[in-house]
C-alpha cells in the first residue's frame, strides 16, 4: 500500500501597484466582486445580490477558472474599511483562503496592495506560479482599467 500525501499547502502572493486614480475610486471598484471579472482573468462571474461595495458580513459566490476547471467559491467579507482596507475569506472543494486589499493615498493616486493567501491539498507543481502570473496580469489590467479615460 502506498501512503497518500494529504498535506495542506499554504501559500501567499503579495503584490502591489501604483494606480493613478483617487483612493475612493479604487476602493469602490475593487470591493464590487461582481466586477472582478472585468480585470481578473480567473474570475468568471460573481453574485453578490446587490450593487456597490460590500459591507462587513456580506456573503457572495464567485466562479473562477482554476487551470481550466470551473470552481465555485463561497465568500464572506471580514473587513470593509473605506477607503483603506477590504478583506474577504473564501472556501471551496479545491482551495480555501483570503483576499486582502490594502490601499494608501499617495501623490496623485493610490498604492494598491493585493494579498492572496490560499491553502489546498492539490499537488499541482504549476499551480503557485500560475497564480502569481494571473495576479500580476490582474493588477496590470486593474491599473489600466482605472487609469483609462473611458473609466472616469
Amino acid at each position: 500500500m502506498h501512503a497518500i500525501d494529504r498535506s495542506v499547502r499554504v501559500e501567499q502572493i503579495s503584490q502591489d501597484c501604483f494606480i493613478q486614480a483617487p483612493i475612493e475610486t479604487v476602493y469602490d471598484y475593487v470591493t464590487q466582486p461582481d466586477r472582478w471579472h472585468e480585470w481578473h482573468p480567473s474570475s468568471l462571474s460573481a453574485d453578490t445580490g446587490t450593487r456597490g461595495s460590500l459591507p462587513v458580513g456580506s456573503r457572495f459566490t464567485e466562479v473562477i477558472d482554476l487551470l481550466g476547471v470551473r470552481i465555485p467559491l463561497a465568500y464572506r467579507v471580514q473587513i470593509a474599511r473605506r477607503p483603506g482596507e477590504f478583506k474577504t475569506v473564501f472556501t471551496s472543494l479545491a482551495v480555501d483562503g483570503s483576499i486582502h486589499y490594502l490601499l494608501q493615498a499617495q501623490r496623485d493616486g493610490t498604492l494598491f496592495k493585493r494579498v492572496l493567501t490560499y491553502e489546498t491539498e492539490l499537488q499541482l507543481a504549476t499551480l503557485h506560479q500560475r497564480m502569481i502570473d494571473l495576479s500580476t496580469l490582474a493588477l496590470d489590467q486593474l491599473k489600466h482599467r482605472l487609469e483609462s479615460a473611458a473609466f472616469v
